[in-house]
């Protein structure tokens, strides 16, 4: 695992109330990877907040939801506490407009990741409208009866039938893992659209549930799921998509696909 002394995760927290761009911590995507990754993917990071907040030149506070677009090619990941910390410097501090705010988070979020990151600005009724809490339309993988003895991940639960080649989305809400420094559980859904060779379904079940003990960022477990399914089950087209939820008014859900570069717009109850 990497070692990820030099950040902020962990340590005593001074917190700041006015905007302060160097909070932001970046985290270079090589040292999080650790090696080349074996196959090559789209896609993005897309990040929610919902603790947005400053003030408008007469001291009225302003509210907003916050969606961020990190491409996967980015270089540099944004470690999560800082990023909360550098919202929370946004709180006193008097601005122009929503505007300028939307200027500032695209300049300095783009800085720190090294590639242009997308940032808007909703209110919350137009969030509301954009985003409806729903599934798609898939098989839920979660009421199998199987038995479970790896919490580790372990590609070789996959595989797939070669003489049955489908297209079909497969999900799982039992998806955990560890913060690779605090320990801290990360829960979120999955979400498994392929075509090929037919995935075996209590295999990939298995698979999900043993990344149940497993230290890393959300960014790397999707791209470690990613990768595996991809190796084992020979697929033509894999996207895979999990929702995190929420720490700290932030919530990172990681989209990784041979092909689709946008992830579809929807939130899972739990976020």
């Amino acid at each position: 695992m990497a070692d990820y002394s030099d950040t902020e995760l962990g340590k005593g927290t001074v917190y700041s109330d006015q905007y302060d761009p160097s909070l932001l911590d970046p985290i270079p995507r090589n040292k999080a990877r650790q090696a080349e990754m074996p196959v090559t993917f789209v896609g993005v990071d897309l990040w929610t907040a919902f603790e947005i907040s400053w003030l408008n030149p007469q001291g009225l506070p302003h509210i907003a939801i916050g969606e961020f677009i990190f491409p996967c090619t980015s270089k540099a990941i944004i470690e999560s506490k800082s990023f909360k910390l550098y919202l929370n410097s946004f709180i006193q501090t008097r601005f122009d407009s929503r505007q300028q705010v939307n200027d500032l988070l695209i300049a300095d979020l783009s800085a720190a990741a090294g590639s242009e990151v997308d940032v808007i600005l909703y209110d919350i009724e137009e969030y509301n409208g954009l985003n409806p809490i729903a599934e798609p339309r898939g098989s839920c993988l979660d009421h199998q009866q199987i038995t479970i003895e790896a919490y580790q991940p372990d590609a070789d639960l996959l595989s797939a039938n070669s003489d049955h080649v489908v297209t079909e989305m497969l999900y799982s809400h039992l998806l955990k893992t560890n913060c690779p420094v605090t320990d801290q559980p990360d829960w979120a859904s999955i979400y498994i659209s392929y075509a090929g060779p037919e995935i075996d379904r209590a295999g990939l079940l298995q698979y999900i549930v043993s990344f149940r003990q497993h230290q890393d960022f959300h960014e790397q477990c999707v791209e470690k799921v990613f990768t595996d399914i991809l190796l084992h089950c020979h697929c033509t087209e894999l996207t895979v998509y999990a929702r995190y939820l929420r720490r700290g008014g932030l919530d990172i859900n990681p989209f990784r696909s041979t092909s689709q570069t946008v992830p579809p717009r929807y939130r899972q109850v739990r976020q």
